[in-house]
């Protein structure tokens, strides 16, 4: 719900005003909303006319030591390392070291995709893999705290200790579902290692950071000594450190990369370059082709994709332990940007900033306009408790043991400061239906239509790992 709720109370009450409203200057914006939105530091890099024309750090990369942030702080990239390292499979797929639609098992030599009915007839391939349709479990991994033991990534493989996820395993037909799994490219890691012969931070130095210029970055787990005077300490959302600064993740293709912005924009850069045939360093045009087309679900070849024509883009988000980020790039206009927050953020925080981006630099269509459709509600008792909510707030009423601290406090000021009379309003809740369901990390996120009398709003909602709700807005449709 975060500060959004201050306009989402005019969005209920007239149905006009639009939740986003942002200040016009970046920088003001920025340095304003950090602290209200416990973000500890953050770093940009925009692309404008093919190139980075901003880089800047904001705040602290250890608030303990008084670090400034720089656009040379690294920042654990998440996710978003899946984008980079499906470029480095992919480069193999080019070199004919590995293929997109064979059995991944022809690959793997140290370990293998155990067989069952699943795969019987349609085997795992790359491709599907890539694209997260391959059925594999496991959506993500919370990392190693510093000092504990951290496991071969066989053992992340097989669910066996010290791993502390469960056994990857394909459970639905591969290729008949998108289904978002960090498992998947975990596996897609083991056969890397497999054909090359190479550790796996040796082999996407060589192949793919160094060409796309992304000198600052590494696959390395745990990080080089020499690079940790260089790296942001991790926070989390109620200000505190990740105890021991970061976590470690052997599954170092699905979260391992530690970057910048700046190289991240490289990447994004790189492949707008390859797409236009004006550069090809790791791989050629019609591989990006391949990568930037639909395979299901929006879902392309270790990017996501929306809109069409000049406004086609593509882009990953990615958290870690203690650590946000959002990379976005225009296919086709020489635009993108990329946000990195050593800080967990369940609030609209990093949208806010792409937004204001994209409204000084024109991105073409930014945000687009979605349309939000039913989709089958296998947690009924969320939607029910989220409609019970919002009917005891149209009373000046909330269970408060079912939110966090500061999301209580928020509550308790807007009831104070007018919340019962915007529901009424919007008059009677007569419907709500769950449009779009995801895991982000170790938060579950929801967004529910709601049909009032009077207006239709959208409400996004986050549950936080401890099944508290954190985030909680309204905003019109």
């Amino acid at each position: 719900m975060s500060s959004c709720l201050n306009s989402v109370l005019l969005a209920i009450a007239l149905a006009t005003i639009s939740c986003a409203s942002f200040a016009d200057n970046l920088d003001t914006y920025v340095q304003t909303e950090m602290d209200k939105n416990h973000v500890v530091g953050l770093s940009i890099a925009i692309i404008q006319g093919g190139k980075i024309v901003k880089a800047q750090g904001y705040g602290f990369a250890n608030k303990e030591l008084g670090v400034r942030v720089t656009p040379h702080t690294l920042f654990q990239a998440g996710s978003i390392s899946k984008s980079v390292a499906a470029v480095g499979a992919l480069h193999l797929v080019e070199a004919g070291q590995l293929s997109l639609d064979a059995d991944v098992n022809t690959y793997l030599t140290s370990w293998k995709v155990p067989a069952n009915e699943y795969i019987r007839e349609q085997p795992v391939t790359l491709r599907t893999i890539l694209s997260h349709t391959a059925g594999f479990t496991v959506h993500g991994f919370p990392g190693y705290a510093s000092g504990t033991k951290v496991p071969t990534l066989v053992q992340v493989l097989n669910g066996a200790p010290p791993a502390n996820t469960p056994a990857i395993r394909v459970d639905t037909k591969p290729g008949s579902e998108w289904r978002y799994s960090g498992g998947g490219y975990t596996v897609m890691q083991q056969m890397v290692l497999d054909v090359t012969h190479s550790a796996f931070p040796s082999y996407m130095t060589d192949a793919v950071l160094k060409p796309l210029g992304m000198l600052e970055s590494s696959y390395q787990q745990p990080m080089p000594l020499k690079q940790e005077a260089s790296a942001a300490t991790g926070y989390y959302p109620d200000g505190s450190p990740v105890k021991g600064k970061w976590h470690i993740y052997p599954e170092m293709a699905a979260a391992g990369l530690w970057t910048t912005p700046s190289d991240l924009a490289q990447f994004a850069i790189g492949v707008q370059r390859s797409l236009s045939g004006a550069s090809n360093m790791v791989v050629a045009m019609k591989t990006t082709e391949l990568m930037l087309t639909e395979v299901k679900s929006g879902d392309g070849l270790g990017l996501f994709l929306a809109g069409v024509g000049s406004a086609k883009r593509f882009s990953h988000d990615g958290r870690d332990e203690g650590f946000d980020a959002s990379m976005v790039a225009y296919a086709s206009t020489g635009q993108g940007a990329v946000i990195m927050v050593n800080a967990n953020v369940n609030g609209p925080f990093i949208a806010r900033v792409m937004e204001i981006i994209a409204a000084q630099y024109k991105w073409p269509e930014y945000p687009m306009s979605i349309i939000y459709k039913p989709i089958p509600d296998r947690e009924p008792k969320v939607t029910a408790l989220i409609k019970s909510q919002l009917l005891q707030m149209s009373e000046g009423k909330y269970d408060k043991p079912l939110y966090t601290d500061q999301l209580s406090k928020i509550i308790e000021a807007q009831i104070k400061g007018g919340l019962v009379g915007a529901f009424v309003s919007a008059g009677p809740l007569e419907a709500i239906e769950l449009v779009e369901r995801k895991n982000v990390g170790d938060t579950r996120f929801y967004r529910f239509r709601l049909k009032f009398k009077n207006v239709t709003l959208l409400a996004p909602c986050v549950f936080d790992k401890d099944g508290k709700i954190s985030s909680l807005a309204l905003m019109p449709e």
